[in-house]
């Protein structure tokens, strides 16, 4: 019984710890793990393959219409300039960030 209490309690503490790094743009503060799905989202489209910039606006708009599109995100969609935070956003270094290496990240 106390190594399943001690395996539980180690799992929820280790969930705890990786929601606490948050990424910084502006005004806005999101999970490390919402940004990673973010930039997976990002990547499986072609945003970052279109050179115009009208067109990587309508491809973020397509994110934003996503349904695996973490709940965090959607203020965001309804801002204007929202598609310069989720460029930012793409760009951050996750590996980085994770270890607080990267001035964008704070929580460690």
């Amino acid at each position: 019984m106390k190594a399943i209490l001690s395996t539980v309690l180690f799992f929820t503490t280790l969930y705890l710890v990786s929601e606490a790094v948050q990424v910084h743009d502006g005004d806005y503060s999101f999970s490390a793990e919402s940004v990673k799905v973010l930039q997976h989202l990002l990547e499986s489209s072609t945003v970052t393959q279109k050179p115009s910039p009208r067109l990587a606006q309508t491809s973020f708009g397509a994110v934003c219409a996503s349904p695996t599109l973490p709940q965090e995100f959607l203020p965001l969609c309804q801002q204007s300039g929202s598609a310069m935070v989720f460029s930012r956003l793409a760009s951050t270094p996750m590996d980085v960030c994770e270890i607080c290496a990267f001035a964008a990240c704070t929580g460690c």
